[in-house]
């Protein structure tokens, strides 16, 4: 009904100009009007062939409408707000000391996204887009319209990252109001409590939105308090509909408390125990963003996003030293506790990214050409191993040097471009290229075996990425489409310096390089059903690793090197379909059945590790769930069934090592309501209803060393205004 209303609205100028054709001879011009709306039936869909200048016409992509969705939004609950999205694989780390949910697909590495391009409005909000590309800050979900992911073949338009783009776009002012207030108090289970507060609006041709978030949570284990500020504030200027220009700026400040991680024995006795007291973590973020939007001609689109990001992360902490069973506890005969250890990482990076996107047309066909520039220049101040107090409060004060204390810089410059290339009304060829050059430094200087010596290190990389997509429009609102894309993952600092005794690194690591494919079958169907079915394969070459070494002895350890090649294949399927839509067209209720399933075989190839599993992939992710929805309630019902996994390149079972080791399988029960009566909402429900103890995430350092849980059973329950 949706999709008929629309055409309705396009084609009524064209019936009154005939209507005026038939009374007058007088001409009259229209305007050209371009529907490029997002294709959904209700909280999902798929991005048009071109929008805001990008192309995605061929390309595998997903778009979740956040405000659609019944979810825990006060926590940025990953797998009722994402889990939608066939085979994502989320490393749950809310309530364990990271508030950032790590996300990854096809058995891809989850922890802190670091195989995704992250990014909040279109532009980069990861530490570094590759020197450390690790997601410490993600906007609230009460703040956010839609999420937009891209799967490998975004490798042309953003970046070389094989998990492909997200993009958090945040909501926007009110274009008929002066003034727009929404607000949002939740409470629930283990102290939890979160206020969420926005206004904004328009004034003649300047609009403004801004919001602020805070959150305070006990949490489920002991030593796991946190209390978190976000915040949020964006400008615009629109003089005309061709132009608009603005600036944005996005806070976070945060204190976290780490429980630390556990032993399997700790975790088979009780998950909720925590043997760590002393740890730590802040992470404050600020990026700041111009932009310009400008519509040269009614066939040409100029897109300027510029951001300055000045963020860090500092930890004081019981390291890993001697793992998880290592409990830190007092010296009984100095009564003291060790010196805890003291990390700070300074991170700042601007970067720009210019892109025009341009319609024309050969012979009776219109085709389009997208291309653009990104520079990046980023810094990365890592000083680690310094000797901190024997206390217990959040004290970042050292004794003497830190044992690390190195400064790394990115330099990239990535032109990149993309053609569809219109054959018929059905069917597109979108050839792309796109060139990276990476130039990464190290300076400064590290304690080893030896003694301290200078680690100095430059390393340039020259990398074309090639990229070749196909669509077939088999009705004006299904398509076949198939994609095939380079990839490419430089070494990240991180993988560059070791952290401790529980894992060491391979000096003489190589990028990783391979290429992503896809084909599939998507879109709706009327008003009920939509889907999205295709097969996916993936090569990832050099990929790097864990790799248990001296395994059974007393000297076990875990090595970060490059452990083979890799390949990932599989099926990846979305199917929703409203019954009561189905019934009855008309009706203004809905029973939505949706199913999101990802069948994975993610093995190594080469090397010695040849037939093992590659590790943090499972073999299946499974989500399934059902929402009823009227005018005024809705409410989701969801099981999150994923498979088991391993924690290293060997698939050891059992180890002393706090990574490697057996990952179980797990399926998780959420439910969630809304009841809407004019202005006000309110919102409850029930996650991990079957109080399932499970984990998704073994940890070689912070926030472990060892398992980190996920959270028990818990409820939520808030009450939303808005005028």
């Amino acid at each position: 009904m949706k999709h008929k209303l629309i055409l309705f609205i396009a084609l009524l100028p064209l019936s009154l100009f005939a209507q005026q054709r038939t009374d007058t001879t007088k001409t009259i011009s229209l305007k050209e009007i371009i529907i490029n709306k997002i294709k959904t039936v209700r909280g999902t869909g798929h991005m048009p062939d071109v929008k805001d200048g990008i192309i995605y016409a061929g390309k595998k992509n997903e778009v979740i409408l956040v405000d659609s969705l019944d979810a825990n939004k006060s926590i940025n609950n990953t797998r009722q707000i994402l889990g939608r999205i066939p085979g994502l694989n989320i490393v749950e780390t809310e309530t364990g000391g990271f508030t950032a949910n790590g996300i990854a697909t096809r058995g891809l590495n989850p922890r802190q996204s670091v195989e995704m391009n992250t990014r909040q409005n279109g532009y980069n909000i990861s530490g570094d887009v590759y020197g450390y590309n690790e997601s410490y800050y993600l906007p609230p979900m009460e703040a956010v319209s839609r999420i937009e992911m891209v799967r490998g073949a975004a490798s042309l338009q953003y970046g070389a990252q094989f998990g492909g783009m997200i993009n958090y776009v945040l909501n926007e002012a009110p274009e008929d109001k002066k003034l727009e207030w929404k607000s949002s108090e939740t409470g629930g289970s283990f102290g939890l409590f979160n206020t969420f507060n926005s206004v904004g609006g328009t004034i003649n041709k300047i609009s403004y939105y801004g919001f602020a978030q805070f959150r305070t949570l006990d949490g489920w284990r002991p030593n796991s308090k946190q209390w978190q500020l976000s915040g949020f504030g964006k400008i615009q200027f629109t003089p005309s509909e061709k132009l608009n220009a603005g600036v944005e700026y996005t806070l976070l400040r945060n204190r976290i408390k780490m429980p630390g991680g556990l032993t399997d024995s700790m975790f088979n006795a009780d998950p909720r125990t925590s043997f760590r007291s002393r740890n730590w973590l802040k992470t404050p973020w600020n990026i700041i963003t111009g932009y310009l939007n400008y519509h040269i001609a009614p066939q040409t689109f100029l897109s300027i996003k510029s951001s300055l990001m000045f963020n860090n992360r500092s930890l004081v902490w019981r390291n890993e030293d001697g793992g998880p069973a290592a409990l830190d506890e007092k010296d009984p005969l100095t009564g003291q506790y060790v010196n805890r250890e003291v990390e700070s990482e300074d991170m700042n990076n601007t970067t720009t990214e210019v892109r025009l996107t341009h319609r024309y047309t050969i012979g009776t066909m219109e085709n389009t050409l997208g291309g653009g520039i990104r520079f990046t220049y980023a810094r990365f101040k890592k000083q680690s191993g310094g000797e901190g107090t024997t206390g217990t409060d959040f004290d970042l004060s050292i004794t003497g040097e830190y044992e690390k204390d190195i400064d790394f810089t990115t330099t990239n410059l990535a032109p990149f471009v993309e053609n569809i290339f219109q054959i018929n009304e059905q069917l597109s060829i979108t050839p792309g290229f796109r060139f990276e050059y990476l130039k990464n430094t190290s300076d400064g200087s590290k304690e080893t075996d030896e003694g301290r010596v200078i680690a100095n290190d430059n390393r340039k990389r020259y990398m074309p990425l090639f990229g070749l997509g196909l669509e077939y429009k088999t009705t004006s609102y299904t398509n076949a489409y198939a994609n095939i894309s380079q990839a490419y993952r430089p070494i990240s600092y991180s993988e560059l310096t070791p952290i401790g005794v529980s894992s060491k690194i391979d000096q003489n690591l190589k990028d990783a390089k391979g290429f992503n494919a896809d084909l599939g079958f998507r879109g709706t169907v009327k008003n009920y059903l939509n889907f999205d079915i295709g097969l996916f394969y993936m090569a990832y070459n050099n990929r790097i690793g864990t790799v248990l070494m001296n395994a059974g002895s007393s000297n076990e350890y875990t090595l970060r090197t490059n452990v083979a090649n890799s390949v990932h294949k599989g099926l990846e399927s979305y199917v929703e379909f409203n019954l009561l839509k189905y019934l009855n067209g008309h009706s203004k209720k809905g029973l939505n059945i949706f199913n999101s399933l990802a069948l994975i075989n993610a093995e190594y190839t080469s090397g010695e590790f040849k037939g093992n599993r590659v590790e943090t992939a499972a073999k299946y992710i499974n989500r399934i769930g059902v929402t009823y929805h009227d005018n005024r309630l809705s409410g989701t019902f969801e099981m999150s069934n994923n498979g088991d996994a391993y924690g290293d390149a060997t698939n050891a079972k059992i180890s002393s090592d706090p990574v490697a080791g057996y990952i179980p399988a797990y399926t998780v029960l959420d439910a969630s309501f809304t009841y809407r009566l004019s202005s006000f909402s309110l919102n409850a429900g029930m996650n991990n209803i079957a109080d399932i103890k499970y984990f998704t995430l073994r940890a070689d350092e912070y926030p472990g060393p060892g398992i980190i849980p996920s959270i028990g059973r818990n409820f939520y329950v808030g009450v939303s205004a808005k005028f």
